[in-house]
């Protein structure tokens, strides 16, 4: 009998002790070669779709070896990823040997145990400069415009259809958008620009856009983007530096400081109906919460693969005292395999706005098979998104876009 319960004992602990290992079970993720402008004193960093692509997460910076190598442990639990690496920002992300911008990273971390890579050169030690593409309607508004609700200053930009001049009796429609460095142009961009511009450019000279749109694009805060697009701390990002929680503030001064100025100093039409905010990622997580928090203000709604799962629970919760208006629009997009989340969480958003009395022909879906996380993606998108929001072509009652529709997961 005692050596039938020690015989138990034993094969109870080696299972254990397996099912520890394997939960626990690490990849070695190694730098073997990185620029020699590479400054001594910076540290590396990997940032993914583990970690809401944050460039500077103290949780995945990688440690300088005596060999000149960086190194990384990542949990093979991961799964499958998409990466990149960055010296703590943006501007200082990897590109290749001609100073272009590369795609994500892949790697299945479930079989690995050692993934070996080589950064050719970072961004912002490329040394022929990336060129400026933004068209003659861009400017820059201000390098520094204050935003009081959050103690910061911030770049903003601005674009004025080719005929605003001309016309001094029009007024227009205007688009918030966040991530301005990626809005115009690509000497200022991180992964490629949306070319809104050229887009709208192309559009007006074609006759498909009449009115023509201002648009007033607000760069990034860097290391205070997830803080200023997340309306509450995330539980998911709780072992980040940066949890959110600053998303009710921004969203503040998009419509207490930087609409009304926008509305005072430019010929605009400044009811929700014709003010749009969209972004991508978690600037269509912080577009839809404005159009929650402010359905008197922001009319037009564009989230582009919204990043939902870091606060779902508190945005649906948030949503219930805050309803969206029912004259708004909404238009979702998002690949059908960026993610586990990312489409049916998408899918519930379309179908709650709908239950709570938002028009079916208010609201478009769509989830092409080959779209990604990535400029690229929103770029192409785009003028679909804009031409639903300001009515300048509708989609079928229902809110389907049949020559893209993919199946809900």
């Amino acid at each position: 009998m005692m050596q039938r319960r020690l015989k138990r004992a034993a094969l109870l602990f080696g299972a254990l002790v397996l099912l520890w290992g394997t939960a626990n079970a690490q990849v070695l993720l190694k730098l073997t070669r990185v620029p020699a402008t590479t400054p001594a004193t910076d540290t590396l960093f990997v940032a993914g779709s583990f970690n809401n692509w944050n460039p500077h997460s103290r949780a995945h910076a990688l440690r300088r070896q005596a060999d000149g190598s960086y190194q990384l442990d990542l949990p093979t639990a991961l799964g499958s990823i998409e990466y990149k690496f960055t010296r703590g920002s943006w501007p200082t992300v990897e590109v290749d040997g001609k100073g272009d911008q590369i795609g994500n990273r892949t790697a299945n971390l479930t079989d690995a145990r050692e993934i070996t890579a080589q950064v050719l050169a970072w961004s912002d030690h490329n040394g022929a400069a990336k060129k400026h593409t933004a068209t003659p309607q861009v400017r820059v508004l201000s390098a520094a415009f204050n935003m009081p609700q959050l103690g910061r200053q911030r770049r903003v930009w601005l674009y004025l259809p080719a005929d605003y001049a001309a016309n001094p009796s029009r007024r227009f429609p205007v688009l918030y958008l966040h991530d301005g460095q990626n809005v115009f142009d690509d000497a200022t961009s991180f992964g490629g620009e949306w070319g809104v511009d050229e887009t709208l450019d192309r559009l007006r000279k074609s006759g498909q856009d009449a009115t023509g749109s201002i648009v007033v694009a607000m760069d990034n805060g860097d290391q205070f983007r997830s803080d200023e697009y997340i309306p509450w701390p995330s539980a998911a990002l709780r072992d980040q530096p940066h949890q959110g929680g600053q998303g009710g503030a921004y969203v503040d001064f998009l419509a207490r400081t930087l609409k009304p100025y926008i509305d005072a100093h430019y010929r605009t039409r400044p009811d929700a109906a014709h003010t749009g905010i969209a972004g991508s990622s978690l600037g269509g997580l912080i577009s839809v919460y404005a159009a929650l928090k402010y359905p008197k203000v922001f009319g037009r709604v564009g989230a582009f693969s919204p990043a939902f799962w870091v606060c779902n629970d508190s945005l649906r919760a948030f949503a219930k005292t805050h309803p969206a208006a029912r004259t708004a629009r909404f238009y979702f997009v998002c690949g059908t395999t960026e993610s586990e989340t990312m489409l049916p969480l998408m899918a519930q958003w379309r179908d709650e706005l709908r239950a709570e009395g938002v028009p079916a022909d208010h609201l478009a879906f769509s989830a092409p098979a080959d779209g990604q996380h990535r400029e690229w993606f929103w770029r192409r998108e785009f003028p679909a998104a804009y031409r639903f929001l300001f009515g300048i072509n509708t989609l079928p009652a229902g809110g389907r876009a049949p020559a893209k529709q993919a199946g809900r997961q």
